[in-house]
């Protein structure tokens, strides 16, 4: 590679080397979607037009040669279509699925005799990017060097919580594994995955799911910065791999196992020394069914919650055929009035505790003996359990230590809380959780009596609720709304999402639920709801804009932590037990996380759901999507890795100005 810089692009050139010109010719290529063939063309045709001893290649998988020293090889591991397993190690000369007997290659429509130990194309692939060479790069530029100790040279230590160092999780391993505390390179990495549909609106059915990695050694406002956002795999559709994401797992757990058991040697450009590197899995950051995906946890059915688990307090309601969580009243204080009153409430007086969530060890006694063999035909375990498998993270040594493992999404729990609100107050057809089935209910959990329905010849009438909204006071909150005006780029056009002819909000996407909540309902509802549930709703807003400050004073959680079951407990005295799912329940884990691995902002789906967004707008080839993606990947993270050296390359995964706290 310095060959190829030092080296002019044809004789006499002074403008130009060969490393250059390749990689402004890639920038354009990753720039504007170029695909291979076009891209082969122009060089052939720009090869004939130099002088003659140009070293320009002629041929894109030529040009691809010239990056190779840079370490941004990925590997592609066939797989087994019934996500059995990875034609990886011990099983890479195999042709076909000792699990399910299903062929390594695709089979041809045509072809009745078709031999299993015939190549051809894969039926399905891992594409697998290693992240040690990765880590090496990072470290081999001085700037982003100095940026990998900045978590103990310049962050701001007041006590309050600006990023992970400062929370009980990232303390509790610098104590309990000293050798890896006591080096501040040493890496912390978040992973993200979640399924997206690189055809957008072309197709419905196809389904890929990129694993990220993101850096907590970075100051907050680049951990989650495009430019350090490192993709470590794509997993391959039709389908998404469910349960069976452990057997795609697999070669990054070895290379995280060998990275803290081991280490590497790399060459730090900012002191100039060769120092050993080591590097551990922080948590885990995805939706809630991508949680129960990692974790092994049904997230579905009575006991749906993990923190909770068999502590977890349901109730079924029969005419709505939906579980709901209505028990909140056991995480208020022993002698809080709450707990004896019975009308308000579920009928019942409340004299349980509140569960104690499970340690890392307690979890992995319960799932290190459950024998469930991958794949889509694979065999489940005989005894039917809410532990669906033992995650293949717990391999990593370390991974049991850990308070927090997998982090609820507040992105996501904010999103589901605004869209039941909203459906709810509204009455939105198919969002809303009133109506008969929720009002009979009610009627055989004997509570609320003022709200049962009410048979009227052939219709049946039901009583207005205290959160039940007149046409008149639907007009007022929908044209509150209409008339909202905000900064470009602060959040979608507020007027589109209303729509005064049906009086409903349409179209609302995870971020505008985001300022729904924290900014904009509590002003909407001043004058169209009761004293009492216009308070609790507003409490509601207030205590998701406190959990998703950047900085936050530790002292004030606790205060968060009882507010969050009041207000909880006070939405069950107003709104029917339909509204309480296990989104809504949810809600009072969520300071305990903030408390043990620091601010929301990084550790929320936000900036990886535009980062996925991002990898959708790679798409060209539709025959071969992932393909297509990575290869644009591998093409930028080139530009990137040169961009700090030669003036002519510009960024383009990071802004030019770093805005910070």
């Amino acid at each position: 590679m310095c060959n190829d810089l030092e080296k002019p692009l044809y004789p006499n050139c002074t403008k130009f080397t060969r490393l250059s010109a390749i990689l402004r010719l890639f920038n354009l290529k990753a720039r504007n979607g170029w695909s291979d063939k076009s891209f082969t063309e122009l060089l052939e045709l720009l090869k004939e037009m130099l002088p003659e001893g140009n070293t320009l290649p002629n041929r894109n998988y030529e040009a691809k040669k010239v990056l190779c020293p840079m370490g941004l090889e990925y590997k592609k591991i066939h797989a087994c279509p019934n996500d059995c397993m990875l034609y990886h190690g011990e099983f890479e000369g195999l042709h076909q699925c000792p699990r399910c007997g299903l062929s390594r290659y695709k089979k041809k429509q045509d072809d009745s005799d078709y031999d299993v130990s015939t190549k051809g194309p894969p039926a399905k692939v891992l594409w697998y990017l290693p992240i040690v060479p990765r880590l090496k790069r990072l470290f081999a530029n001085a700037d982003d060097a100095k940026l990998m100790r900045w978590h103990e040279d310049e962050r701001k230590c007041d006590g309050s919580l600006r990023h992970p160092a400062d929370c009980l999780q990232w303390k509790k391993i610098d104590s309990m594994f000293p050798n890896f505390g006591k080096e501040p390179r040493n890496v912390r990495l978040g992973l993200a995955t979640d399924g997206m549909n690189p055809f957008g609106n072309l197709s419905t059915k196809h389904s890929s799911w990129p694993v990220l990695l993101t850096i907590y050694n970075l100051p907050p406002w680049l951990c989650m910065k495009r430019k350090y956002l490192m993709l470590s795999m794509m997993i391959s559709g039709p389908r998404q791999p469910g349960n069976d994401i452990d057997v795609y797992l697999s070669p990054l757990v070895e290379d995280l196992k060998m990275l803290w058991e081991e280490g590497i040697d790399v060459f730090d450009g900012y002191s100039g020394e060769l120092f050993r590197l080591r590097a551990m899995l922080f948590c885990t950051i995805n939706d809630f069914p991508a949680y129960g995906n990692l974790c092994g946890y049904s997230v579905k059915g009575h006991k749906a919650c993990p923190i909770c688990e068999e502590d977890t307090c349901y109730h079924q309601l029969l005419n709505w055929k939906k579980t709901v969580y209505l028990s909140h009243r056991r995480f208020l204080k022993p002698n809080h009035p709450y707990r004896r009153l019975k009308k308000a409430f579920n009928g019942f007086q409340e004299y349980d505790s509140a569960p104690t969530a499970l340690t890392g060890e307690q979890v992995y006694e319960r799932v290190k003996n459950l024998n469930m063999t991958l794949g889509k035909k694979g065999k489940q375990p005989k005894e039917r359990s809410i532990w669906k498998k033992r995650s293949i993270l717990f391999d990593l040594p370390y991974w049991k230590v850990l308070d927090v493992r997998h982090c609820i999404d507040v992105m996501h729990v904010e999103k589901n809380v605004c869209d039941s609100v909203i459906g709810t107050l509204l009455n939105i057809q198919g969002k809303t959780k009133d109506g008969l089935n929720s009002r009979l209910d009610l009627q055989l959990m004997g509570i609320r009596q003022q709200l049962y329905p009410q048979p009227k010849g052939k219709r049946t009438y039901l009583p207005p609720a205290c959160h039940t909204l007149s046409k008149k006071e639907k007009t007022s909150f929908c044209e509150c709304l209409h008339g909202v005006k905000v900064p470009h780029g602060y959040s979608s056009n507020v007027k589109s999402l209303v729509s005064m002819k049906d009086l409903k909000l349409v179209g609302l996407k995870s971020h505008d639920c985001y300022v729904l909540m924290q900014q904009l309902l509590p002003v909407t509802i001043c004058d169209v709801l009761p004293k009492n549930v216009r308070q609790v709703i507003t409490r509601l807003c207030l205590f998701f804009n406190g959990i998703c400050s950047k900085v936050i004073d530790p002292h004030k959680l606790d205060e968060l932590e009882n507010e969050a079951v009041l207000i909880l407990c006070q939405l069950v005295m107003y709104f029917p037990p339909s509204f309480f799912d296990i989104m809504v329940h949810l809600i009072i884990q969520l300071v305990r996380e903030v408390r043990l691995c620091g601010p929301v902002f990084l550790r929320w789906m936000y900036l990886i759901k535009r980062y996925m967004k991002i990898l959708k707008g790679y798409l060209k080839s539709q025959h071969r999507p992932e393909a297509s993606i990575i290869e644009r990947y591998i093409a930028e993270e080139a530009i990137e890795f040169c961009s700090e050296y030669m003036s002519q390359v510009e960024s383009i995964g990071i802004p030019k100005t770093r805005h910070e706290e």
